[in-house]
This record gives structure tokens, sequence and C-alpha cells, in this order.
């Protein structure tokens, strides 16, 4: 009993409901698998027998569907409590799983990758995302709030590290006389065990009365222009960071150093050790500079890293300059979560997470078979510089649309910068309404 109130105060900032730890749990356990996975998928197919382009088109398919299957919980989701959608959604990846491991041939897998739950990514594009934040952000207030964030990213990329790690079991298990493709379906049967851990869990979430009110789920209303501009800026976020998704970094390392799959799965597991790093530090950041300033000014820094990467002759520092960048580049998505909470109302929470999620993971389905077709036809270092450079057009329009927007709690800074500045003494509901004047 000593251990598990411990375990809640490490989890759990100050102010923040405990109910939310499934949620907590459930993103580590889906992380961990996500992380595996992506790094998995492209070898997977090429031990199936196909191409560069087929890895590339079967992620456009899974970030794809990720993305209807978000606009339909944005759009229908206020009519369903989030505790049976999300239930829903543990039994899809159940599914996905084990239908992964069945088939062979490609347009099933196709079918299973654009209705399933697959995640190539490095980020959480799934229909889980905008349930658990609308959760998340009625579980706390203001600073509590950005914590609660930045504990949910930091699971996140703790353990997507650590399934990075175990990509290279397969191998392993090769060596040791079992059939690689046996192995491979072996891991994602594990994945489909996941989803019915995650069922499990999300069965343990509290069940409240019919909500009424302004908290009552809604679609958007009031905040649509907000929501409506700031979707607009994440996809080309998304659409860029597409380009270079652990599927395809790992085709990279493999085309221009010959790394082996441990190897890039060693990579992505200390680099995602670095990011969870960072995100345990962006709420004190984000608290002394404000939300929208650690969005961006984090990201640029580590943009400029993956651009100098694709140049690089060197494996070593081509590696150095990648784990600087997943030092920096993660800082933005507790900030980017908690900014996209505060500055809508609460029923519009669900409502907002998904209609800004959906332009990112459409976005980001477009781009991963651009980036499959750039590596096919040698231009190795083009998916790492366009992708660098999109980030940083993001970065610039998003500071200037959004540095003097006031979210609860902040007012702007005097300096000639126009910076959002530190938390102030006036009340959050004020400073919520001046902002969305």
């Amino acid at each position: 009993m000593p251990e598990r109130m411990m375990l809640r105060r490490v989890l759990l900032p100050a102010g923040v409901e405990g109910a939310v730890l499934p949620l907590l749990a459930g993103k580590a356990l889906r992380a961990f698998v996500d992380g595996y996975v992506a790094v998995l998928l492209p070898s997977y197919l090429l031990a199936l027998g196909y191409g560069t382009l087929d890895v590339g088109i079967l992620s456009t398919a899974t970030l794809l569907g990720s993305a209807l299957a978000t606009l339909a919980v944005g759009t229908w989701g206020h009519r369903v409590h989030h505790r049976h959608l999300l239930l829903g959604a543990a039994l899809l990846m159940l599914a996905t799983g084990l239908s992964f491991a069945y088939f062979s041939t490609f347009w099933p897998l196709l079918l299973v990758a654009f209705v399933g739950t697959l995640n190539p990514s490095s980020g959480d594009v799934s229909l889980f995302l905008p349930l658990e934040h609308a959760r998340l952000a009625d579980s706390g207030q203001g600073t509590a709030r950005t914590a609660v964030f930045a504990r949910y990213s930091l699971l996140g990329a703790l353990f997507a590290a650590l399934g990075a790690l175990c990509s290279g079991v397969p191998e392993w298990l090769a060596a040791q006389g079992f059939g690689l493709l046996d192995a491979f379906r072996a891991m994602f049967v594990l994945y489909g065990f996941i989803g019915g851990v995650v069922w499990l869990l999300y069965r343990r979430l509290p069940v409240p009365p019919r909500e009424l009110g302004a908290g009552a789920p809604m679609p958007l209303g009031e905040s649509r222009r907000t929501v409506i501009r700031l979707a607009a800026l994440f996809s080309v976020d998304s659409f860029a960071g597409g380009l270079t998704i652990n599927a395809l970094m790992t085709l990279w390392f493999l085309q221009r150093f010959g790394l082996s799959l441990a190897v890039a799965g060693q990579f992505f597991f200390w680099a995602g050790l670095l990011s969870a790093l960072s995100q345990l530090i962006a709420p004190r950041v984000a608290q002394r500079i404000g939300l929208v300033n650690t969005m961006v000014f984090t990201h640029i820094p580590a943009s400029l890293c993956l651009i100098a990467a694709a140049f690089v002759p060197d494996v070593g520092w081509a590696l150095g300059l990648l784990f600087l960048r997943a030092l920096l580049s993660q800082m933005d998505v507790p900030a980017r979560s908690a900014f996209v909470m505060e500055v809508v109302t609460p029923g519009e929470r669900a409502a907002a997470a998904s209609f800004t999620a959906v332009p990112r993971s459409l976005a980001a389905a477009v781009s991963p078979s651009i980036g499959g077709a750039l590596l096919a036809a040698g231009w190795l270092a083009a998916p790492l510089v366009v992708c660098g450079g999109l980030k940083i057009a993001y970065d610039l329009a998003l500071w200037k649309a959004f540095r003097l927007h006031l979210t609860p709690g902040q007012v702007p800074s005097n300096s000639s910068a126009g910076l959002v500045g530190a938390p102030s003494k006036a009340s959050s509901d004020e400073a919520l309404d001046k902002g969305r004047q």
C-alpha cells in the first residue's frame, strides 16, 4: 500500500484527480507497443517481400485511417460517453494486432492498417488521443493541467523508448533458431494482447452522471475560429513530421549508414529517453516563458539539427545531431496539448482535441508515401531537409499568430519582442476572456 501511494504521488501532480491513473497506465502500454511497431513495420514488410514504396503507402494508410476515426470522434463523439469510446478503441487495438499477425498479402494488410490502430510514427496519432486529452484536461486546472499533460507525454516517451529497444527481439529470436517471420508475428500478437490489457484498464474509469451545463460535451461553437487556426498550423507540422516518421528513419539508417535493426532500435531507445527528459522539463519552461514560446523556441533548434544530420558524412555526427534534436523536439508536446485545452471552453475540449488532431493526421498520412518515394529514388537527404524547413516555417507562423494570445493566468510581457510572459495574478477567467477577443 505505501508503494501504491508513492506511485500516485510520482504520477499525479498536486491538484489532479486520481481517476486519470488508468489513462496514464494505458498511455504507457500503448506507447510501448507503438515504439517497437514503428521500428519493426518496415522490416516486417520487407521480409514479406514488399518494397520501400509499399512501406510508405501502408504507413500512409495507417495515418489516414486514424485521421478519419479521430474526425468521427470530434463530430459525433459527444453523443457517446468517452469511457465507451475508449473501450471500443482498445478492442480495435486487440483486433489490429491479431489481424496483422495473421495476414501476409498486401491488400488485407492495407485494410487492417487503415481501419486499425497501428502507429508508424514517433507520436500518438490514434483516436485514443482526443478522448484521453479531454478527460485529462478535466482532471486539473492551470499549472496542474500542464503538469499532468507532461506526465502523460513523459510516460509515452519513456515506454516508446523501451519499445524501440525491444525491436531487436525478432533478430535475437531468429539467432536462437526461431523463424524471423514468426518472430515478427509474435510481436504483433503481443500488440493485440496489450490492447486487451488496455481494455481492462479503461473498464476502471469512473462513469460519472450525465454532464449538464457548460461542461457537457458539445460540438465546436465559441472556440471554432481559434481551433481552425491551430488545426491549419498543426497540419503543416505534422505533414513535415510524416516525412521522417520512425519507420522511414529506420530505412534511412539502413540505406545511409547500413545500421542493423538492433542498432536502429537502440538509437530510438536513447532518443526516446532524451525526449522523455525534455517533457519532464517542459512544464517549468512553460511556466517561465509561456506555452507558445515553449512550443516555438525549442522546436526551431531541433529542426536545424535534423537538417544538419542529412549532410554529415559520419554516422557518429548524425547520431549526435539526432540525439540533440530528440532532446528538444518534443518539449512542445505537453505545452501544445495544454494550450489547446485552455483556449477552448470545457465542453468543447474533446471536439477541439479531435479537430486539431485530424488535420495533423491527414497531413501526416500523405507525407510517408512521399518520404518513401524520395528514399526509393536515392534522395536520402531530401526528407530530412524538407521536414526541417517546413517545421521552422510552422514555428514562425505559430509564434506570429499566437504570441500575444493569452492563456489562463498569463498576460503579455512588456518586452519589445512581444513574448507571452510568466503567470500573473489576474484571474484565469478574466485572462481567458481577454485572450479570446
